[in-house]
């Protein structure tokens, strides 16, 4: 079986670091010397030993050079190798998704028999629902506290079910135990007589892992792009699903299609011709697109991505400040970036009373808010419940991780432009937004936020406005979403995909509202090939001087405080 990532969580007194240290002691995975260390310091101290001190003398072993990852501790019991993501808190936790911490199969939450559920228990709770782990554990600590009972165990135990369910988490197993003695951590202890289930540790190696994503749709995040001798090699990390070489796909946002002819490698040895999750890869494709970091691969016929530049979602907050409406954030998505602004909060829940607040002015350190995002580019992702890779993100303040969060939905409706939809496919197009050149501000200017409309098959159009004119026929051509759109009696007729798109001799207009400069069949595939050809913001330039008229189709007017 695969390694299996676990993570533990619990309020800062709860014994997480007892356990944890009672783990590596016992499945013999400390490095040489270190129990002794730490028995030494005990007897030179007066203290007792305590398990959680291994913990400590693992990290001076760390900061000596031994290459020991600073959040990640690797055991193994005869069944598999594990590996713990040490989270001591939820804004370390949460920093930890950006490296993977989120992609934890299974998660511990610990809680002290003794003081039972407290406020900083639920919020982890909250914060493993948002993450999304499903496979989720309540070890009940120090027993040996409480004289093992098990009419506490219960109480504890009804208490923390409770509260999981109102959050719509049934935990997969609830476990009396004792770190500090060693009691049902990896063998049944008497003192736990009336308990009949399982161990930690057996629990542990039952618990399955990556295999069950095998199946799923592709999901494909890039993580960057690297040109090799005449290769341009696709890298990324497989967060669902297989690929095989040979299989159709598309890259979103453009949802531009292509064929897998190639996974790099530098032997003849490595050569292989599947990947799966988990795995990383160098992909090789037959088309030389402009790929880039943040884009998504799917298989041709797999269930697509959402794409928009706005989208609803749960958040965490943890920053020092206030997350106010209009402030701006990084928004870290799987290897996606882009800027996003704070729209509207919709509503704000405490997560540890779960009491609910409508239309708040800001979002408060601990509180989960339900928040509408205005991104600066469009990009691809998945609503959580469907995908929890391509669905959950981490926002950052300037350098500070300052709050995470999951996608409940892509907020197409208010995109900024137009939306055109036949029902399946769904594209955005600016050609109806006004623009301006205001001689005060002596800058170009839109001149207000048009009202935003969803055309459908044979919905008519307006043709004329301030600053636009258009024909009664054209085709609408979208690079960027991979799409076209067919006006016909200033009315859709048609909408597609733009490689099924068929040049019938009409003028042809981009997404913004500029004419494109083709007037064949055999010109329009040299326009195709050459934006595939483009790799950066130059090349983009010079393609779009050459192709696009800025004033056939849009005029630029003076005005001075005009408003629509």
């Amino acid at each position: 079986m695969s390694e299996l990532k676990i993570v533990f969580v619990g309020h800062v007194d709860h014994g997480k670091s007892t356990i944890i240290g009672r783990l590596l002691y016992d499945t013999k995975s400390l490095p040489q010397g270190v129990v002794d260390k730490v028995q030494r310091i005990a007897d030179e101290t007066g203290k007792d030993f305590e398990f959680a001190y291994l913990l400590d003398a693992f990290a001076e072993e760390r900061q000596q050079g031994i290459t020991i990852d600073t959040t990640q501790l690797k055991f193994s019991t005869a069944t598999r190798d594990y590996l713990i993501i040490d989270a001591p808190g939820h804004k370390e936790f949460l920093k930890n998704m950006i490296s993977g911490a989120a992609n934890a199969n299974a998660a511990f939450l610990v809680i002290d028999a003794q003081a039972g559920v407290q406020e900083q228990s639920r919020r982890h709770a909250y914060l493993l629902s948002l993450l999304g782990i499903k496979k989720i554990f309540v070890l009940v600590n120090k027993m040996d506290l409480v004289g093992y009972s098990a009419l506490r165990f219960l109480e504890v135990s009804d208490d923390i079910k409770n509260f999981l369910a109102t959050i719509k988490i049934t935990p997969q197993r609830i476990i009396p135990i004792s770190g500090f003695v060693g009691d049902n951590v990896t063998e049944h202890s008497e003192n736990l007589s009336w308990y009949a289930g399982e161990t930690l540790i057996d629990t542990l190696d039952k618990i399955s892992g990556v295999e069950e994503n095998f199946s799923a749709a592709l999901r494909l995040p890039i993580q960057d792009v690297y040109k090799f001798d005449e290769r341009r090699i696709i890298a990324g990390r497989i967060e669902s699903g297989k690929l095989n070489v040979g299989d159709k796909i598309k890259i979103f946002p453009e949802g531009r299609q292509t064929v897998v002819i190639e996974f790099a490698h530098w032997q003849e040895r490595d050569k292989k011709f599947s990947a799966q999750t988990g795995e990383s890869v160098g992909v090789i494709v037959a088309d030389e697109f402009f790929n880039r970091r943040g884009e998504i691969i799917t298989l041709a016929n797999d269930s697509p991505p959402k794409v928009s530049n706005r989208l609803r979602a749960s958040v965490f907050w943890l920053g020092k400040n206030f997350l106010t409406v209009g402030k701006s954030y990084k928004l870290k998505l799987a290897t996606a970036e882009v800027e996003a602004t704070v729209e509207k909060i919709i509503l704000t829940v405490d997560a540890a009373t779960l009491q609910r607040q409508e239309n708040p002015s800001a979002l408060k350190l601990n509180d989960v808010g339900e928040i509408i995002f205005k991104l600066k580019d469009k990009i691809a992702f998945d609503e959580f419940g469907t995908f929890q890779a391509t669905g959950r993100f981490v926002l950052m303040d300037g350098c500070d991780v300052a709050g995470g969060g999951i996608v409940l939905d892509a907020q197409t409706s208010e995109a900024d432009g137009t939306i055109f939809t036949d029902g399946k496919l769904t594209f955005c197009a600016e050609l109806f937004n006004e623009f301006y050149y205001d001689v005060e501000q002596r800058k170009i200017t839109q001149v207000a936020e048009i009202e935003n409309v969803t055309y459908k098959i044979g919905d008519e159009i307006p043709t004329k406005g301030f600053s636009y004119e258009y024909p009664a026929d054209f085709d609408l051509i979208l690079l960027r979403e991979g799409g076209f759109v067919k006006i016909r009696g200033a009315k859709v007729i048609s909408i597609g995909r733009l490689e099924n798109y068929t040049f019938e001799k009409v003028p042809l207009v981009n997404g913004r509202g500029f004419g494109v400069k083709v007037n064949s069949a055999e010109s329009f595939a040299h326009f195709l090939n050459e934006f595939a050809a483009v790799e950066n913001s130059r090349d983009l330039a010079d393609f779009s001087n050459k192709y696009f008229f800025l004033n056939q189709f849009r005029e630029l007017k003076f005005y001075f405080d005009y408003v629509i």
